[in-house]
């Protein structure tokens, strides 16, 4: 089912008001009305400037097509804003025969009218899921945690109108959680189950890769000349690490099995990143100058220089 973008149709934008909505109906009505404009195209223009117009004029529809245009499967630009009281990624999910079956003017019923008589689903009485993103710290990821969410969700009525409902629930983050796992929350999406993407958000120090976390760690020059052991942080706690003697800038250590949990644990990659201290008193000079008199090191000499 192909994407209506109605505030496009309208060329207004989203923060249109609702006399703005009104005037751009009324012109564009007038321009592509059958009865003026015998253009190839221009009735079909006309119906989609009326079924525009039906949506957005209506607070409860316009708020609703908001929530579902913004998810990741219509392609919107708001997948995710915030934390989970503030706004989440939202779509509804039919079947595919469903799908196939929607032509022009059906977009926003495909996504909320319930047949007639039917109880309890969308569309041939069929449970619609509903699909959200959730963010979670790499350190929940390795322990695993419990989540309170507050949801809006658009449902049904009695009076088959749309309307927006809060809801509030609570999920267990499982253990060993990889980014871009789907969890199923069975019963709690409105007219099915909810499904929530797993997203881990941003780190200051580690970045996934599957099971596996690379972090840039910080060392002396002397550390990667004369090489030895080092502390360094992990989700699970420190660790006592061994630098090599002689380790370069972008050198990789891992360590094995530190990563992400579950079934075959994941790994740690530690890039090396030579850091020089800033000189800042005479002393530090005199230590600096001694050591360049003292020893013959050019790190040009394959450039001829």
């Amino acid at each position: 089912m192909e994407y209506k973008d109605y505030y496009k149709v309208l060329g207004l934008k989203k923060t249109a008001s609702p006399e703005d909505i009104k005037k751009a109906f009324r012109k564009l009505a007038r321009t592509y009305h059958p009865d003026i404009n015998t253009d190839a195209g221009a009735e079909a223009k006309f119906k989609e400037v009326n079924e525009a117009f039906e949506v957005l004029k209506d607070p409860e529809k316009r708020t609703a097509y908001d929530q579902l245009s913004a998810a990741p499967r219509w392609g919107g630009d708001n997948a995710q804003s915030g934390g989970w009281d503030e706004g989440y990624s939202f779509s509804q999910d039919r079947s595919a025969d469903a799908d196939a079956g929607a032509g022009f003017g059906d977009f926003f019923d495909s996504l909320f009218r319930q047949q007639a008589g039917a109880r309890g689903g969308m569309g041939g009485g069929m449970a619609s899921d509903s699909h959200a993103k959730i963010e979670v710290s790499i350190e929940d990821a390795y322990r695993g945690a419990s989540r309170a969410l507050s949801l809006t969700m658009p449902v049904l009525g009695p009076d088959g109108r749309v309307m927006m409902q809060d809801r509030k629930i609570t999920v267990q983050i499982p253990k060993g959680v990889e980014e871009g796992q789907h969890l199923r929350v069975a019963g709690r999406g409105g007219e099915g189950d909810l499904f929530l993407e797993i997203a881990f958000a941003p780190h200051p120090i580690y970045r996934p890769d599957g099971r596996d976390l690379h972090l840039e760690l910080p060392i002396t020059p002397w550390e990667a000349a004369l090489g030895g052991h080092i502390v360094m942080p992990t989700p699970t706690g420190k660790v006592d690490l061994r630098i090599p003697a002689n380790a370069r800038s972008g050198q990789k250590l891992r360590l094995k099995g530190k990563g992400l949990p579950g079934v075959k644990a994941g790994d740690i990659y530690a890039t090396l990143k030579i850091v020089n201290p800033k000189v800042s008193t005479e002393q530090d000079r005199a230590l600096f100058e001694g050591l360049a008199k003292e020893m013959s090191f050019n790190p040009r000499a394959h450039l001829g220089g």
